[in-house]
């Protein structure tokens, strides 16, 4: 139990104080410190960290600072991105999902890097005289994004917000409200087509309790993110982040991938929820 609330503040604390971020912790501390298979661990994040940034948006939208015609654009070709995704998820082998997932969280590092130059960027941008991209180019994005986050299980708010600035040239704040949004929506989509993965073709499902707990109290933790993050130093904040998803990601690529090469083991490191159920 300690375990389940120390990772879940974890991952409300990662949302409060960096706005993205906690599908990244979310998958590892299901997978090896609660001792769910990656398919089901993956299913339970999204519900989770769509839950929390449900909940998370509600204020950037009392403000205003959600832009609709993004999450259109950009957000319903993520659902269907998302779809595709966690269907190819429910095929693959969980050893390739957290291989894939360490590759992307060595991405988001380089994002978490260079996420001050977007915020200069944003800065430009006046959220009354927005000026698009084409919604060809930002519905290919929001696709791709999609897939990444059906596949993996990630959110992709480290992809998103970017994204938003850059192609629908959103100050840094709406982006940030608006990928809220999108990452609800998303994990959503994902969630459904996971968890009917799991009760046909697995014959098991989510654990409820570990959804209630984790939801709950991440919510608690990104309010408490929320409240510290004027008082810390958010460069630093990050780029310390950045390096604990670069080191982490690393270690999941090449200890996931060896498995693949020669797999000896099917579960991500220690016994899978199965095997210990035949034990007992």
């Amino acid at each position: 139990m300690v375990v389940v609330v120390l990772g879940a503040l974890a991952i409300g604390l990662t949302l409060g104080l960096l706005g993205s971020g906690g599908s990244a912790v979310t998958v590892p501390v299901l997978v090896y410190l609660v001792g769910h298979d990656v398919k089901q661990s993956i299913a339970e994040s999204m519900a989770i960290v769509g839950l929390i940034s449900m909940v998370a948006a509600f204020p950037y939208g009392r403000h205003r600072l959600i832009d609709w015609t993004s999450v259109l654009y950009f957000g319903i070709p993520g659902m269907f991105g998302t779809f595709a995704g966690a269907w190819l998820g429910g095929l693959a082998p969980g050893a390739l999902q957290l291989a894939v997932f360490g590759t992307v969280l060595v991405v988001s590092a380089f994002a978490m890097f260079k996420k001050s130059k977007f915020q200069e960027l944003s800065s430009e941008f006046d959220a009354k005289e927005i000026q698009r991209s084409s919604i060809a180019k930002i519905g290919l994005e929001g696709t791709i994004v999609g897939i990444i986050t059906g596949f993996v299980g990630v959110g992709g708010g480290f992809l998103i917000v970017p994204a938003l600035v850059l192609l629908g040239k959103l100050p840094i704040r709406m982006a940030i409200g608006t990928s809220l949004v999108i990452i609800a929506l998303k994990s959503a989509i994902g969630f459904i087509k996971y968890q009917h993965h799991l009760l046909t073709v697995e014959d098991r499902s989510v654990d409820l309790s570990t959804l209630l707990i984790f939801s709950l109290i991440g919510i608690v933790g990104s309010w408490a993110g929320q409240r510290l993050n004027a008082r810390l130093n958010q460069d630093l904040l990050k780029r310390l982040f950045a390096i604990f998803l670069m080191v982490l990601g690393i270690w999941l690529f090449f200890s996931e991938g060896s498995k693949l090469i020669s797999p000896t083991d099917s579960s991500p490191g220690i016994p899978s929820i199965d095997r210990v159920d035949g034990d007992t």
